[in-house]
């Protein structure tokens, strides 16, 4: 291979860069109008009433818990496999994250867990919908309204994707808020950055407030009105914005996002009628209806069964210039959750289970079917040695 296949990269071409380079040479670098058209943009695609662009996905995780404005000792329920800031934005907010299992199949949180977990001091569920496929989100909305909880989904890998009913990922209906990221390594990105989807206005106008410090100009909101200087801190917030540089970036990836879903999804087919016979190896499902955008080829493999280390197979992929990852470390086994905050004895059985043999594998919008015939050929090759 020319290049090295990373597990995930971004594709960048001339009409991003064309779009950077007006918002540069423009009066605006931060704080104009390219945000605001980002927003609509996100808005047209997941059909959410609002959206809000703050400066990662872990900003708009914190913001999304805080505008809930949750008792402290509250507890939220989320899935140990994620990236630790599903749960660290709990912690935030003074929440205890509590874990429940994941489900063997779509490797998403298993709603039937979460039931079993509710006390009364639960008040927010945060499924993640993992490698960019949805979870069974009309289940987890059951639970919400049966024990009047609030939701929000960690779409963080999901821009693109559509559940079950054929509507599009980020569009509340299921949740009172939806977060998405645009790191590199995501279907699209920003380069860095965040957004928060809500239906609600009253959460809306929280994050408004949020993501610049807790500061509002707008005349209709302030307690009086000396002078076109006067501005309020009406609530603390952060300095969370979203600059136009990469909002504008933002908003040119969106308009090819539908190109890189259908590339994501070959490379997926692909590589799941590459392995589906190969000793050891478990390919990922897609759930029944849905149709997701793939952030992530997740392939599972019995290393023990084969008497190999992961280590030493990722090693071994490296040099034949095959770039791997494992998603995730349960979260609970974190030193600072094992230890520190004493989750030492949390044991989630099937999330233990696929931790041991998950790996990812390439899998990134300009990546050619040459590449993808020679990432299979090779995994089975070290594999088989």
């Amino acid at each position: 291979m020319k290049r090295f296949l990373s597990y995930g990269r971004q594709l960048i071409d001339d009409a991003d860069i064309a779009a950077v380079t007006e918002v540069l040479k423009s009066d605006y670098l931060t704080q104009g109008p390219a945000v605001e058209r980002f927003e609509k943009k996100l808005c047209e695609i997941t059909g959410a009433k609002y959206a809000v662009a703050v400066s990662n996905g872990t900003a708009a995780l914190h913001v999304a818990m805080l505008a809930l404005e949750l008792e402290k000792g509250s507890e939220g329920i989320t899935t140990p496999i994620t990236f630790a800031a599903s749960s660290n934005c709990m912690l935030y907010c003074g929440v205890t994250p509590i874990f429940a299992d994941i489900d063997k199949d779509s490797y998403n949180i298993d709603s039937e867990e979460i039931e079993k977990l509710i006390t009364e001091k639960t008040k927010v569920i945060v499924p993640v919908h993992l490698a960019g496929q949805p979870c069974r989100m009309e289940k987890i909305k059951e639970i919400k309204d049966k024990h009047n909880l609030y939701v929000i989904e960690d779409a963080s890998h999901a821009i693109g994707s559509f559940y079950a009913d054929d509507s599009p990922v980020g569009n509340c209906r299921y949740s009172d808020m939806t977060v998405f990221s645009f790191h590199p390594v995501k279907t699209v990105t920003t380069c860095e950055g965040g957004a928060v989807t809500t239906n609600s206005t009253e959460i809306y106008e929280k994050l408004i407030l949020l993501r610049s410090h807790g500061i509002t100009k707008d005349a209709a909101k302030l307690s009086q009105n000396p002078g076109p200087w006067y501005y309020e801190m009406q609530m603390l917030g952060y300095n969370y914005r979203l600059s136009d540089v990469h909002a504008a970036l933002g908003t040119s990836q969106l308009t090819k996002l539908e190109r890189f879903r259908a590339v994501r999804r070959e490379i997926f087919g692909f590589y799941n009628s590459s392995f589906k016979d190969t000793p050891f190896v478990k390919i990922p499902k897609e759930d029944a209806g849905v149709e997701s955008c793939f952030h992530l080829y997740l392939l599972l493999i019995d290393f023990k069964a084969l008497n190999k280390s992961r280590k030493d197979v990722m090693e071994k992929l490296k040099r034949f210039g095959i770039g791997t990852q494992v998603h995730y470390i349960p979260v609970y086994k974190l030193p600072y959750y094992s230890e520190t905050l004493g989750y030492g004895e949390i044991q989630c059985p099937n999330a233990e289970e696929y931790y041991e043999k998950t790996l990812s594998i390439p899998l990134f919008p300009d990546m050619t079917r040459e590449e993808a015939e020679y990432v299979a050929e090779i995994i089975k090759k070290v594999l088989n040695e």
